[in-house]
Order: structure tokens, then C-alpha cells, then sequence
């Protein structure tokens, strides 16, 4: 458990960086949906919610991804 705390704690590459905030965004775009107010087709609800999951993925593997080559 320390290994993946320290991982996540060290620098970031650029690349993997842009991908992070790409998925975080992904996800508030798909939660705003899943969660919208207004009756939206079932098939929009249910692709937001596997682009939902999927940007979570994305975030994490970038963000515990580091420069030191541990």
C-alpha cells in the first residue's frame, strides 16, 4: 500500500497528465448527465455511465504513473 501512496505522491509526466484531466473531465461530463434532471434516452445514460467508469480508470493509471522508472 505504501508503494502505490509514494507512486501517486511522485511526479507525473506531461502526457499522463493531460490524460488525467482529460478523464476528470470525462467523468463530471458523464456524471452531469447520468444525474440530469430531464428524461434522457436510455441508451445516452447508459454510454455515460461506461464513460463515466472508463475515465475513472484513466485517472488512476495516469495518475499513479511516474518519471523515476520504479
Amino acid at each position: 500500500m505504501k508503494k502505490i501512496i509514494d507512486r501517486a505522491k511522485a511526479p507525473t509526466p506531461t502526457f499522463f497528465k493531460k490524460l488525467r484531466n482529460i478523464g476528470l473531465t470525462l467523468a463530471a461530463i458523464s456524471t452531469a448527465i447520468v444525474t440530469a434532471p430531464i428524461t434522457l434516452p436510455a441508451a445516452v445514460v447508459t454510454v455515460a455511465g461506461y464513460v463515466a467508469v472508463a475515465s475513472g480508470v484513466i485517472s488512476a493509471v495516469s495518475q499513479i504513473t511516474t518519471t523515476d522508472g520504479k
